[in-house]
């Protein structure tokens, strides 16, 4: 699986706040919360990112409180992979469940601006800028991870999942 786009360049600790602003978590709505989508760090994100754009950003990205509003937001919006050099736990973990894909990768973070064009391969991990020629490493995910996030999330991917017979089913 790959991702290619143009990137969107942040900094350090971008919350979960920021990224979907809590005056908007009134509805569970993902294509409503896409719409609100990083407005209150980036006013034109949600009217510019396209559907394969990557996001790129600095430490302790997705921190603060624990709402799976954030990563479903950014999917919906179109943002095929966010690239940071740490994530906040919890937003780590909301990312997988939810089926949006996340690489930890500092030296690309170092290399990648606000334009890049960039692309990224999931099953090894690698992350090219295209725009700069520049290639980076990040560590891939495992095949089962792999499988949640192609899934589409934890949920989607248990639904999936065939039933376990139980004693006495036929």
């Amino acid at each position: 699986m790959k991702a290619k786009g143009k990137a969107y360049r942040y900094g350090n600790n971008v919350d979960t706040d920021v990224i979907i602003p809590a005056r908007y978590l009134n509805t569970s709505v993902a294509a409503e919360l896409a719409l609100h989508c990083m407005e209150d760090i980036d006013g034109t994100f949600a009217t510019t990112v396209e559907k394969g754009d990557i996001i790129v950003a600095d430490k302790n990205f997705g921190c603060g409180s624990s709402r799976e509003h954030a990563p479903i937001a950014i999917k919906e919006s179109g943002v095929s992979c966010v690239i940071a050099r740490t994530f906040a736990r919890i937003f780590y973990r909301n990312s997988i469940n939810t089926g949006l894909p996340i690489l930890e990768c500092p030296a690309a973070c170092d290399n990648i601006e606000a334009g890049d064009k960039v692309e990224v391969d999931f099953e090894t991990g690698k992350i090219t800028n295209l725009t700069k020629n520049k290639e980076f490493q990040a560590e891939p995910f495992p095949p089962f991870m792999q499988s949640l996030i192609e899934a589409g999330g934890l949920v989607a991917y248990m639904s999936n999942m065939p039933k376990t017979p139980k004693k006495g089913d036929k």
